[in-house]
């Protein structure tokens, strides 16, 4: 075995002294920081984070306030759990704030820092909101996308009502809305369904594939990785976690790539937003390149699938552990909607208790507890407080939206508290400022019209006398721990309707 060099050992004597140097200078260089727990040489407080971090943080923030710092390795973080600093940050702070920081994930997964929510602010990310805005979520092309998300929540809907004609049917919900929201995603964004009878096996796979791979990473992301912030841990890949990463992005990209493929070779292009994309890349390749193409594709199928079905899962979850709100949803579509007719998307402004509940399930469950993390490009101050150019800041918006300083009955699931008004505008589970998510409509429309049709299709009670669980996952995004289980039956309209 050959000698390990003796440059590798003064490395590996030097790098820790470095590194605790480094910590120690910028903390006496910059004053008036956030306050926060004491950092230890080298790891800084990696030692102390503990899964679900918004659950965590939030804790934190009982101690050190709502705005505190703490050090990843030698890189500071801020955390924001007050809505005062929120507005502040992304309102004055707004462009100073709009960088990302750099992670494993972002470059295996993201291409490299290249997709619109990985990207720092510049030319590249507006070129791609521009995009974005005009070609892929336009309020026009979301409209135009109508009947796909009709048709996908009716299919579903179809699927239940077949099961429980007679009488109650014990139904597994959580897989239903993903392969719902899934297909209505792929739909749209290359006219394939991927679940249901009349799949072919090769389609069911990729996307069976696919959805493991989704849950893989979501496991995976989030800030508290400790090899972005200790260099060193990468010389021997800890946890296994960049090999990971590198399969994870080898399986996306295959399955983005055939897509591609097998759309720029149809006969004919279609309404869709990839053929819609490759038609733009024959007149505009610099702009609409196979990178661009992709990095879209992905951004579209790991922020709109998952959070959309989280979100119908929080939302049927509250409503089976207070039926008197279920009462009060129907009697609304009832008077709004009538029982002759399936509720449509063209119906949703009038239901204001329906879009109240979905507030409500957005308040205590957002789909993202922590948004995506901002960098900051030069020094700022956030409430009096210093936050040094390159630093990370975190809204812990889970902790925000359940703060009982600011909310009556903070964890308590109650619609009827948006009848006060402005009250809506507290509820920031999208984000705010330029770099907020762009597919805001898209996904109150998908959410709001299937919520609406569960309420009016179906009589819902819980499998037992037993609450519905609603512990959460471990994950990036705020899934549920268990699999969402309920009874339904019929109700009269969905069976004239279905004959």
């Amino acid at each position: 075995m050959e000698a390990f060099p003796l440059w590798g050992y003064i490395l590996v004597f030097l790098l820790p002294l470095l590194i605790t140097y480094n910590l120690l200078f910028k903390r006496t260089k910059h004053k008036n920081l956030p306050p926060g727990p004491t950092p230890l040489p080298i790891i800084g407080n990696l030692n102390l984070l503990e899964r679900p971090l918004h659950r965590f943080l939030q804790r934190m923030s009982q101690t050190h306030g709502n705005i505190f710092s703490l050090w990843f390795g030698s890189r500071l973080a801020v955390v924001v759990s007050s809505p005062s600093a929120f507005q502040e940050c992304f309102t004055e702070k707004d462009v100073a704030l709009a960088n990302r920081p750099r992670s494993l994930s972002g470059k295996y997964i993201f291409y490299n820092y290249t997709t619109v929510g990985s990207c720092s602010y510049g030319e590249h990310w507006r070129n791609l909101r521009r995009i974005i805005a005009l070609d892929v979520l336009s309020t026009q092309r979301i409209h135009s996308f109508a009947g796909i998300r009709k048709d996908e929540t009716e299919r579903m809907i179809y699927t239940l009502a077949r099961a429980s004609r007679v009488d109650y049917a014990g139904v597994e919900m959580s897989s239903m809305f993903h392969d719902m929201t899934y297909n209505s995603m792929m739909r749209m964004l290359s006219g394939k369904r991927y679940y249901g009878n009349e799949i072919q096996a090769k389609d069911l796979e990729e996307a069976k594939e696919f959805r493991e791979t989704v849950e893989e990473l979501l496991q995976l992301a989030g800030v508290s990785n400790k090899a972005d912030y200790l260099p060193f841990l990468r010389w021997f890949d800890f946890q296994n976690l960049e090999k990971r990463l590198k399969s994870i992005n080898k399986r996306f990209d295959t399955f983005l790539e055939a897509l591609i493929h097998e759309q720029r070779n149809k006969k004919e292009r279609e309404n869709t937003m990839i053929d819609h994309l490759l038609n733009l890349q024959e007149s505009q390749p610099e702009y609409y390149s196979d990178l661009i193409i992709k990095g879209l594709v992905l951004a579209m199928l790991f922020a709109g699938t998952d959070s959309s079905a989280v979100t119908l899962e929080w939302s049927l979850s509250n409503l089976l552990n207070n039926p008197e709100v279920l009462k009060k949803a129907r009697e609304e579509l009832d008077v709004h909607v009538g029982k002759d007719r399936l509720v449509n998307e063209s119906d949703l402004p009038k239901l204001t208790y329906l879009k109240k509940i979905i507030l409500e399930t957005l308040r205590l469950h957002p789909p993202a507890p922590l948004s995506i993390p901002h960098v900051s490009s030069e020094d700022v101050t956030v409430e009096g407080f210093n936050v040094p150019r390159d630093t990370i800041v975190m809204i812990n918006i889970w902790a925000m939206q359940r703060d009982p300083s600011l909310w009556n009955e903070a964890t308590r699931f109650k619609p009827e508290r948006f009848d006060e008004k402005g009250l809506e505008k507290k509820v920031v589970a999208f984000g705010m400022g330029r770099r907020a998510c762009p597919g805001e409509g898209l996904a109150l429309q998908n959410v709001g019209l299937t919520l609406g049709l569960l309420i009016q299709c179906f009589d819902w009670k819980r499998v037992n006398e037993d609450e519905i669980d609603m512990r959460e996952a471990n994950w990036f995004t705020l899934s549920r721990l268990t699999p969402l289980k309920a009874m339904c039956k019929a109700r009269p309209l969905v069976n004239d309707i279905f004959k």
